[in-house]
């Protein structure tokens, strides 16, 4: 336990780093004691944590807000997580009827809204065009080099978006304002066959969020293509998917196997109730994106040759875990965590501490953790991502679980 003292009386206590074998000593300096009661976890860390872990979180509290008439965004890349180069996030919010711009990225961009409520709308490079809206808990992707646009409907929205290039910056996208501000008027004349005079009112630089009307309903909007609409969505339903739920909490899944287009992001939305855990596991396909939704938790990461290092999340958080390293996130609140896991690839992977060992030769497992009956009996063949069990456990049963 980490040992609080009064800083005088009448005034709440203040924690210090002293873990309870009596390592550490009284913080008198200066200090964020907001901070440290956030974290005290890495304010006194477990005696298990050890080596040369770098950080892996970062919060978007901690990021810049970019404010435009419109709405808002703030992002972290590589630039505030340097270990995270595999994928970006932003978090947007846009007012009602405000707009994130005709754009397009380099990336892929995958997205998980929020609150609220946004019109999207695309067209591919065979002039098959899209537009859905999408409320809390839908995704859309968009491949890379496909033209888009998001716009708030009446309540505004909010939502995450992940790009898969940590070292992406939204505002650094391919804009339909910035293009036209930056070409000649007599080659925009000639491209479109107006006199120039048709683009004195342009935009002089980058839009990127503006203020614009509620659209109408989406029927008023739709737009009819001589070649189509396109033929994989690029919206996917996920609170519609039924989770696969186990005692503790949920899981849903998505990529490329149940939500076609997207390619390049995989991702599991994870719920976690109170006394609960992420079990012990890995991914042996790519380094885990994070982003924690509500509740509070810790996760300690340990990356081999005795390096582990214990980290405490909140909602609003990024975490990250690099390639193959194991890792839990535990409850550690009294609500429900709800977060987000999102990885660089076409599918979703992970590998079960417990399930591994389940199906080991047993006798072999036990010689190498010096484990008894007690252990190797509770191992289970079928994976529970997310795992709780009573305070007192069973003992003396002995039925090995299926």
């Amino acid at each position: 336990m980490n040992p609080e003292h009064p800083r005088s009386p009448g005034q709440p206590v203040i924690p210090q780093p002293i873990r309870s074998d009596g390592a550490g000593n009284i913080d008198l300096g200066p200090r964020d004691v907001m901070r440290d009661r956030e974290n005290p976890d890495m304010f006194v860390p477990p005696v298990t944590d050890n080596g040369l872990i770098p950080n892996l979180k970062f919060s978007f509290s901690d990021a810049h807000m970019q404010l435009n008439h419109g709405g808002w965004s703030r992002e972290v890349t590589v630039r505030e997580l340097p270990v995270a180069t595999t994928l970006a996030g932003v978090n947007m919010s846009l007012t009602p009827g405000g707009v994130r711009e005709l754009h397009w990225h380099q990336q892929a961009e995958w997205s998980y809204m929020l609150l609220g409520s946004a019109r999207i709308t695309a067209v591919d490079q065979n002039g098959r065009n899209f537009i859905a809206d999408v409320g809390p808990g839908d995704l859309w992707y968009f491949p890379p080099g496909i033209p888009h646009s998001i716009q708030g409907l009446a309540e505004g929205c909010e939502f995450l978006l992940v790009f898969d290039d940590g070292g992406f910056s939204d505002l650094n996208t391919l804009s339909i304002s910035d293009w036209f501000a930056h070409t000649p008027r007599e080659v925009l004349s000639a491209n479109f066959g107006v006199p120039e005079s048709a683009f004195a009112y342009l935009p002089k630089e980058q839009v990127y969020i503006y203020q614009d009307q509620v659209p109408g309903p989406i029927a008023s909007q739709r737009i009819e293509s001589p070649y189509g609409e396109i033929p994989l969505s690029f919206k996917h339903r996920l609170m519609a998917q039924p989770p696969l739920k186990t005692p503790g909490g949920s899981v849903r899944i998505v990529d490329s196997s149940n939500f076609p287009v997207s390619r390049n992001i995989a991702a599991a939305l994870v719920e976690i109730e109170p006394g609960a855990m992420r079990e012990l596991h890995w991914h042996p396909n790519n380094d885990e994106w994070q982003y924690y939704l509500s509740g509070q938790g810790r996760m300690t990461v340990f990356g081999g040759n005795g390096d582990a290092r214990t980290f405490n999340v909140r909602a609003g958080d990024v975490g990250y875990v690099p390639f193959a390293q194991g890792h839990y996130v535990q409850n550690t609140g009294t609500e429900t965590l709800w977060f987000l896991e999102m990885f660089k690839s076409d599918r979703f992977a992970d590998v079960s501490l417990n399930q591994w060992m389940a199906l080991t030769p047993h006798e072999l497992v036990s010689s190498n953790l010096h484990a008894g009956p007690e252990l190797m009996n509770a191992l289970r063949k079928v994976k529970w991502p997310v795992v709780k069990y009573p305070e007192q456990q069973e003992q003396g049963q002995g039925k090995k679980k299926e």
